[in-house]
């Protein structure tokens, strides 16, 4: 049974005097800053911005910003080989490829040819599709290396329903300048404005590694709320964790990543895409919270509980000692004593002894 210090201490600390709200309601938005500049032969010079490389660009609770690219451009539809790195687009003969059947986890559609470079006895399947196909592999450098120093600023709005209260995670204030120079630390716990590598580097991980093959990060939002205390007492508290397998070495479970495409036209009507395979940042932003304020109803349930279970919890400790347990006669013989009045003649109590034999409780 528990102790009166620990009925306090259910009651006091863990507020049992409180009625509680934890059907948050939140809303989040997001916006990165940040531009950098690169130089490929794919792409030539150019130069990055938020257009670029976050997806979508509106700003949700799931965000994804870009830190590598495959890419292959100018590719229009026609036939052309399927890559060889594809199993299922291996052939020896022309029968190997039915026409009209997609290649598995390929490209496109085979034509019923099987085209073979001279002097080998394999080839691959001939595809009608965007050609020419994706050949190239991850580069071993990330291409946005420099993103690191961008900036995630997140807005949360929140309400508890029960009480009717709204709070924010944006420091109330006039001045226009707070949020174009503040950065998120002890000193600046309402400014939600987050590097980018310094978001990383709280997960546990490496920036440059992750911005090569790609992650997956949790942002958590907790807010517990006493609202028996002032407004500004209630205030967000930020966890970040990694939420994707790592592995050792270059294991397939590892990253994120996904294609997209951007189309155009020739002068001559003839349409071409740039195909980008995307390795980058994915963020999912989660909230959640609990409030308490001070209601009679729990108060006076809590408090009657618990002095029933004083009560309540002696008698049901005694009746298993007494009666439930092998040595019940010690601690029976510890709790009652006999008191007799009289004494019995040649070994037998009379009617009248057997009446005034009390028992009474030590």
């Amino acid at each position: 049974m528990s102790s009166p210090r620990t009925r306090r201490w259910v009651f006091l600390l863990k507020k049992g005097y409180q009625d509680t709200d934890t059907s948050l309601q939140s809303s989040i938005i997001t916006k990165v800053k940040g531009v950098t500049f690169t130089n490929t032969s794919e792409l030539g010079e150019r130069l990055w911005d938020v257009a670029d490389y976050v997806i979508p660009p509106q700003g949700e609770n799931v965000f994804f910003i870009i830190t590598n690219l495959i890419v292959t451009p100018n590719q229009r539809q026609e036939t052309c080989a399927e890559s060889d790195s594809i199993p299922d687009a291996l052939c020896y003969e022309d029968s190997d490829c039915p026409p009209g059947k997609p290649v598995m986890t390929g490209n496109g559609v085979r034509t019923g040819r099987c085209l073979r470079a001279e002097n080998l006895t394999s080839g691959t399947c001939e595809i009608f599709a965007w050609c020419p196909v994706e050949s190239r592999s991850r580069p071993e450098k990330p291409l946005l290396g420099k993103a690191e120093d961008f900036t995630i600023y997140i807005k949360n709005f929140i309400r508890f329903p029960k009480f009717n209260f709204f709070k924010t995670n944006v420091l109330d204030t006039k001045d226009t300048t707070y949020l174009k120079s503040c950065h998120f630390g002890p000193k600046n716990p309402y400014c939600p404005i987050f590097r980018l590598g310094s978001v990383v580097k709280w997960t546990g991980s490496n920036f440059q590694e992750m911005a090569l093959q790609g992650g997956v990060i949790g942002i958590q939002i907790e807010w517990d709320c006493d609202l028996d205390r002032a407004p500004s007492e209630c205030s967000p508290r930020y966890y970040f964790s990694r939420l994707d397998s790592r592995f050792p070495g270059n294991s397939v479970s590892s990253g994120y990543n996904f294609r997209f495409a951007k189309y155009y036209r020739d002068g001559a009507g003839v349409e071409f895409r740039t195909l980008m395979k995307a390795y980058g940042i994915r963020f999912d932003v989660m909230v959640n919270g609990r409030a308490g304020k001070f209601s009679i109803i729990p108060t006076v349930i809590n408090v009657g509980s618990g002095v029933a279970l004083m009560g309540v919890g002696s008698f049901l400790c005694d009746l298993v000692l007494i009666y439930f347990i092998k040595k019940s006669h010690f601690y029976r013989n510890k709790k009652f004593e006999e008191v007799r009045s009289g004494h019995p003649t040649n070994g037998k109590a009379s009617v009248e002894q057997l009446q005034n034999l009390q028992t009474v409780e030590a």
